[in-house]
């Protein structure tokens, strides 16, 4: 399980966020963005280092990058002064990828951060690339694009959802499995807005495909998700943690994170 959530991550640290970076627009990220790949490469090598001092320091200044950017948060917030939804869901962007960065160090240092073990602090890292960063800008890119009622639960679910999955990390299983609810709900505004109305006749046939991928995969993920969440609070039998690697997490990665900030992408490109 460990060299397919090492590579996993690889792809959140490299490709996913600096992309997704890019989608913000904002001239403010200019500088990080451009450094951003000088943060992340120790932080991908760290992954494949055996647990000690070389793997936590070069975890470090991954854990930094991380750190510089979350503080764009509270700078963005004081500048624009707006918490509408889509803006929320752009501002716990770029907060979440922080949790990952710590957990990393703490992971790769060999030390059980507030009590939890390696193996979930390990598989901590992706989730707040994916579910917390990725999952987070796209809603707030689809609530852009589809400014109603539905637009805005899932910007403001699609946040809710993982600080509430976050939490149940801390109380109990029960708290994770709303945790898990309300993000799954969130995620499938988002599948359904991007398939309803992101996804347009005159699109170009790969933009189409790549928007068409991104949400149709999350009805399986989101769904094996809830199983597993369920599982954990009732003790009824559901995947294992590799198993869950195998299938949620890596479909989550190439199916919906990074098929659609690619679509994305190609969007803004023919906006432009």
């Amino acid at each position: 399980m460990s060299v397919l959530v090492n590579l996993i991550v690889m792809l959140g640290m490299l490709i996913v966020v600096p992309l997704g970076l890019r989608l913000i627009g904002s001239p403010h990220l200019t500088r990080i963005r451009h450094l951003w790949p000088l943060l992340a490469a120790p932080g991908a090598v760290a992954l494949w280092l055996p647990r000690g001092t070389v793997a936590t320091a070069l975890a470090a200044v991954y854990a930094l990058g991380t750190l510089a950017l979350a503080l764009h948060a509270p700078a963005r917030l004081a500048r624009t002064r707006s918490l509408v939804p889509a803006e929320i869901a752009v501002l716990t962007a770029l907060v979440t990828p922080s949790v990952a960065g710590l957990a990393l160090v703490a992971e790769r240092g060999g030390h059980e951060l507030l009590g939890f073990d390696l193996e979930i602090l390990a598989l901590t890292v992706p989730h707040f690339h994916f579910a917390g960063f990725a999952a987070a800008l796209v809603a707030g890119l689809v609530c852009r694009a589809a400014d109603r009622p539905a637009g805005r639960f899932a910007a403001l679910s699609v946040p809710l959802g993982t600080l509430l999955v976050l939490a149940g990390y801390f109380v109990d299983d029960w708290a994770e499995l709303a945790g898990a609810l309300v993000l799954t709900a969130g995620m499938w505004t988002v599948a359904l807005l991007t398939w309803r109305e992101v996804r347009e006749d005159g699109q170009d046939l790969t933009t189409r495909c790549l928007l068409t991928v991104s949400a149709a995969v999350l009805v399986a993920t989101m769904l094996l998700a809830l199983s597993w969440a369920l599982g954990e609070a009732t003790g009824i039998a559901h995947p294992t943690l590799t198993w869950m690697a195998a299938t949620h997490g890596l479909g989550n990665a190439l199916g919906f994170a990074l098929c659609a900030v690619l679509a994305w992408r190609r969007l803004e490109e023919t906006a432009a």
